[in-house]
């Protein structure tokens, strides 16, 4: 069953067509990756998705529910976070801090409360604490509490940029480039931690140009060359497929020749949108 569905979303700015009469499940559950050669169109995608933009054509449901149109925040509210390809953590605050702020999206304490800090508003503000510290802890980062955002090694800033969008309470967690900048230890360990997310239920939808990554956790991979859906399907039928091999490398790449070294190529692709 696909929780997020798009069907014939198309994207225009002017004269430029960004994403083209797009079809895209993301099924329930799973982690689903999209990739594609620099300027696919894959953040708009993403875009399109969390309210950023609205689509010039086509429908976006979520759950059986539109989501064309509707802000970013009732976006959020409706059980989809995301994080960003650079990295956007309030850096004169704490790591608690920053997780914080991804929870109160979700309390229920009025003006009025957090105003007179009423015993209803206290309560609330320890179990979103406490719920931080949790959080935390899942992803290693629990001993960094009272350190600032800004003093994290960029791996670990990555990890809280992903911890903070788990704060929403999402269904759906939309990662555009999480990777990106990571050694290959910090990579290695940024797998895992997918997984672990996919194994509490979430599922996962991967904008990512580390084909490593890609390929070694993706249940479902959907390919984009200029704004269009080239290919979908297991990574191993991505990697064998001859037009996600040209569109990655060029007109005339399918000589017998070169595919074998393209399929590396492919496997250990760094492109930027």
């Amino acid at each position: 069953m696909a929780e997020l569905l798009l069907k014939n979303v198309t994207m225009k700015f002017g004269g430029l067509l960004a994403v083209d009469n797009l079809d895209l499940e993301v099924p329930s559950g799973k982690i689903l990756s999209l990739i594609g050669p620099n300027g696919a169109g894959k953040t708009t995608v993403f875009n399109l998705i969390t309210g950023v933009y609205k689509p010039t054509e086509g429908t976006i449901t979520y759950n059986g529910e539109t989501l064309n149109g509707l802000h970013s925040n009732k976006v959020v509210s409706r059980g989809i976070a995301r994080t960003f390809q650079n990295i956007r953590l309030f850096n004169s605050m704490t790591v608690l801090e920053n997780v914080q702020v991804g929870f109160h999206c979700r309390t229920r304490s009025g003006p009025v409360r957090a105003l007179f800090k009423t015993r209803h508003e206290r309560q609330e503000e320890k179990d979103i604490i406490l719920k931080s510290q949790e959080i935390l802890d899942f992803f290693g980062l629990v001993g960094h509490q009272n350190d600032y955002a800004s003093n994290l090694a960029y791996g670990e800033q990555r990890r809280l940029e992903i911890a903070r969008a788990l704060a929403t309470q999402p269904k759906l967690l939309l990662l555009d480039e999480p990777a990106a900048g990571m050694n290959p230890k910090e990579t290695a360990e940024l797998m895992e931690l997918i997984i672990k997310l996919r194994d509490t239920g979430l599922t996962i939808f991967l904008v990512e140009h580390d084909m490593l990554l890609v390929m070694g956790i993706s249940e479902v991979v959907t390919v984009l060359d200029y704004g269009q859906k080239i290919a979908e399907g297991t990574p191993k039928e991505i990697q064998q497929n001859e037009t996600v091999i040209e569109a990655y490398l060029g007109t005339g790449a399918l000589s017998k020749k070169k595919k074998p070294e393209q399929q590396k190529n492919i496997t250990r692709s760094r492109q930027h949108d």
